[in-house]
Parts: C-alpha cells; sequence; structure tokens
C-alpha cells in the first residue's frame, strides 16, 4: 500500500514479502512453512488455542498443533496459505472492490463444520481501505475469528524500526497471557502497565516496563476494545510516524485487537531489503485468542444460520500529527453490485 508523505511524494508503508510472482517462484518450496502471515487473511480462527483442542457441544475436538503444543492462526494450513476464489472484481468506478471466496470443509485442520466464507476489500477514498470479513456455518456449529494480518510502517517499509512511532489505541482492558502466549482467562485493566496506550505514547518509551525473557522485547498481547461486543464499527487505534508525518487510523467491528510489533521478524522482503525485529506493527483486530477456552471472554462460535461479519478499516488520516491526534469513525458505505 501505498501513502503520500508530507512532501507529496509517494511512501510504500506495507511490510511484506517479495512481490507475488517472484516470492512464489523463489519460495515455493518453502510457502508452507511460512510465519509472518504477511498481508493475509488468517482463519479459521486467528491468534493461539491452547492446547490445540476445545469441546463444543459435547464432542472434542483436537485441531492441528502447528505450533506445540497449541494451534496458531487455524493450523498448518490455514486460510494464510490456500488458494481463494475471485468471485468479482471491479475496477472502474469510484470505489473499486474485490471479492474473495473459501469453502472450507468439515474437519480441515480439526475444525467441525462445513464454511464457506466471503472477503471484500474495496477502496473508499484514495487513502482509506475497507476490508469485510463474512462466514457462514453451513452444517454445525463451529469457531470463526477471522483477521487481516498486515505489517505497517508508517515511516516506509525500509525505514528501520518503528519504535519512535506514537499509537494510541482506545482499550481500557487487556487479556494477559503465560509464555506461550495462551491467555490467563483474566482481564485486567491497563492503566499502570506497560500495555497502557490510552494516551498516545511512543511505542519505545512504554516497552520498557515489559517483562523481560528469552523471545525479543516487544508487544504481543491482545486488548478488549472499548464498546467492543456491539459490533458496530468503532475507532480501535491511531498511528503516526514523525519520519513521513503519516498517520492511521484503525476502526473495526471486532471486540479485541492484537498490537503486535514484529518481534520475530528477520526476512527478506520488498526490494531485498531485511526486515528485522520491530521493523513494522501489526494491528490484528480480532475476537480474543482462545476463546472457545475461555467462557467469560465474547464467543466466537457461529452457528447455522448465523452469518459471521468482521469489518477493519485502515484510514490513513492527514490530520494526525505529534502532537494533535484528530479521532474520527470511519463509515463504510458499499454496495456490492
Amino acid at each position: 500500500m501505498l501513502a503520500s508523505h508530507m512532501a507529496s511524494d509517494l511512501v510504500s508503508i506495507i511490510v511484506a514479502a517479495t512481490y507475488l510472482a517472484s516470492f512464489l517462484k523463489i519460495h515455493k518450496n518453502s510457502l508452507q512453512n511460512d510465519t509472518q502471515y504477511f498481508g493475509a487473511i488468517v482463519g479459521r480462527v486467528v491468534n493461539r488455542i491452547g492446547g490445540a483442542q476445545f469441546t463444543l457441544n459435547g464432542v472434542h475436538y483436537k485441531l492441528d498443533a502447528n505450533e506445540k503444543p497449541n494451534m496458531l492462526h487455524g493450523g498448518r494450513k490455514g486460510f494464510s496459505l490456500l488458494t481463494w476464489n475471485v468471485e468479482k472484481y471491479v475496477k472502474d468506478r469510484a470505489n473499486p472492490f474485490i471479492v474473495l471466496s473459501y469453502y472450507s470443509h468439515d474437519g480441515e485442520e480439526g475444525f467441525p463444520g462445513n464454511l464457506l466464507v466471503r472477503v471484500t476489500y474495496a477502496l473508499l477514498e484514495p487513502y482509506k481501505l475497507s476490508v469485510i470479513m463474512e462466514a457462514e456455518a453451513l452444517n454445525k456449529a463451529t469457531p470463526v475469528n477471522l483477521a487481516q494480518h498486515s505489517y505497517w510502517n508508517l515511516g516506509g517499509h525500509n525505514s528501520g524500526d518503528v519504535l519512535s512511532d506514537t499509537v494510541q489505541i482506545f482499550g481500557l482492558h487487556y487479556t494477559p497471557a503465560n509464555n506461550q502466549l495462551i491467555p490467563t482467562g483474566e482481564i485486567l485493566p491497563v492503566k499502570g502497565t506497560p500495555y497502557d496506550f490510552l494516551k498516545p505514547h511512543k511505542i519505545q518509551s512504554q516497552m520498557k516496563g515489559l517483562p523481560r525473557g528469552g523471545a525479543p522485547s516487544g508487544y504481543n498481547v491482545n486488548y478488549a476494545l472499548d464498546e467492543g461486543l456491539d459490533h458496530k464499527l468503532k475507532l480501535a487505534a491511531i498511528a503516526y510516524s514523525k519520519k513521513t508525518g503519516i498517520g492511521m487510523m484503525i476502526s473495526t467491528s471486532a471486540p479485541g485487537l492484537q498490537f503486535y510489533t514484529a518481534n520475530y521478524l528477520n526476512v527478506t522482503g520488498k526490494g531485498g531489503y531485511v526486515y528485522q525485529s520491530h521493523a513494522a506493527y501489526c494491528f490484528e483486530t480480532q475476537g480474543f485468542p482462545d476463546a472457545v477456552n475461555h467462557p467469560n471472554f465474547p464467543s466466537t462460535i457461529v452457528n447455522p444460520g448465523d452469518l459471521y461479519v468482521h469489518n477493519i478499516c485502515p484510514d490513513l488520516n492527514q490530520q494526525i500529527n505529534e502532537t494533535h491526534f484528530h479521532v474520527k469513525h470511519c463509515s463504510v458505505t458499499l454496495t456490492i453490485t
């Protein structure tokens, strides 16, 4: 994705693998081992499921434990690595869009039931994107928790780390996790912790208080968004880079947001640039991780006849600057015909 910065130049702000044709040619043997999920739709369930198992309606399900002993991002052959169908593509109009679909069969990666999934990408304005994820359970109740997994560097994809960027996250609470990043089941206030971004802060200024361990320091935490259970589009996060003057707002209908500062990146990307730890951040709007094993979390179960809908709207807003975060909600008005 390109954005215009204060000097009116175009800046590539998506951290990604090499462009698709060369990526497939070079990495065809290692594609199934991808662990970055650059720009992908992740599912059937994003994030982690503890022990790669859950019980639903009296039936115990064992899942693909691709991050043993847990499941991560839908398993070894999650939605991010599969071929989707193009149902519709319209480019010659004010709001170009593409509709993708995938049919997930009963038992895929261990999940119950047949599931029909559709994702619509639409450009609402020159710098406002709408992503609408929908899923319909066809014959059995099943967990569904989709996410759009883009990596953002508002200073430019090859500008180094993002730790000097300013971030604001509209979540009064977070869900603490163990050393395997499986939630404990608690929902705790962010106030007085390094997870408090209720007011804008530079990322590096907050990281100083994070627990130290063997893993690279950084954020990989789920926030319970304010007013997150009404399924309406609301502002979830704002980010700003002083390097370019580019600001971004993320609005979503999901109840949670995983803030991830790319702690494990070490990969060659666009133009041969090597992305290292903290070269980007992800705002993965989602249901809570491991919700199938925590009855106190918002449910991610979709029953036959129900429609799962998850909207996310990244808006590259030119009114955001280092001292003034202009708050507004992203409105999605899109008719697919």
